[in-house]
């Protein structure tokens, strides 16, 4: 047995680290991956020469270097954690799910697109959760075809989202009700802070659960965001901080799709 490690400098997302998975995923002599997200490194635990391993990695152009590779004769496979994992992404995946749903209808009645794009944030979260969920087990197929799948419908509520932003821009609307989008934003913040919680608590080191707990914590910045917003129109009686903050996050929304199409390919 063989331990390779690896620096992958442009490893810094849960797209990303699903990239590799798959990539990696139908390699017969690698017995398991192991990836450090903070310092953008990943382990693998493999039979044979690591030549196929890294020319895999380099094909993915996330800048690839090899650290080094060593013989690990005392190496023990990891114990099988499906079921909980499984459990706690669904958990997450769920309350996610249901704050896409309030803030888009909340959204829509008090007139607010950042709270609009932050609904779509939490739904490209969902998709997140969502493959993660085909990583614990899944087959590649599907796993493929959902991030197809998914990757485009965000896609496409992305840009109906710009459409939206610059027609409000440039229109005269009704002002965003800013108690709405604070008392809104503060509870999906409550949700984002469980959400990070419990994905903490898991204590769990494998990479997917890793990434999750990344991505959910820049979603907290989003609804600190938000939050930020509705106060600047209730100070300034305008609807574009809203509007600002709207382009903002729906062009994180956009740029997640692309990744989450990459996976597909």
């Amino acid at each position: 047995m063989q331990k390779t490690t690896f620096k992958i400098s442009k490893m810094d997302c849960p797209s990303e680290e699903q990239m590799i998975r798959m990539k990696l995923a139908d390699l017969t002599n690698i017995n398991s991956l192991d990836f450090d997200i903070a310092n953008r490194q990943l382990t693998v635990f493999h039979t044979d020469n690591h030549d196929q391993i890294f020319q895999r990695l380099d094909n993915l152009k996330f800048d690839t270097s090899l650290i080094d590779s060593i013989s690990a004769d005392n190496y023990e496979a990891s114990t099988d954690n499906t079921q909980r994992e499984r459990k706690l992404l669904w958990q997450v995946l769920a309350i996610n799910f249901f704050f896409f749903a309030l803030e888009l209808t909340t959204g829509f009645v008090s007139n607010s697109m950042g709270l609009v794009a932050d609904s779509l944030d939490m739904l490209a979260d969902s998709i997140v959760y969502g493959l993660a969920l085909f990583a614990v087990g899944g087959t590649m197929t599907r796993k493929k075809n959902i991030a197809k799948s998914a990757g485009y419908f965000q896609l496409i509520l992305a840009a109906f989202g710009f459409i939206e932003v610059i027609r409000r821009f440039i229109g005269t609307e009704t002002m965003p009700t800013f108690q709405t989008m604070i008392i809104i934003s503060i509870l999906a913040l409550i949700g984002n802070g469980l959400c990070l919680y419990l994905l903490q608590k898991s204590k769990s080191k494998e990479a997917h659960m890793q990434a999750s707990m990344i991505f959910t914590s820049n979603d907290i910045i989003v609804n600190l965001g938000v939050i930020i917003a509705g106060g600047l129109v209730y100070l300034t009686n305008s609807k574009y901080p809203d509007l600002i903050v709207g382009t903002i996050v729906f062009f994180i929304v956009g740029q997640g799709a692309f990744k989450i199409l990459k996976l597909s390919k």
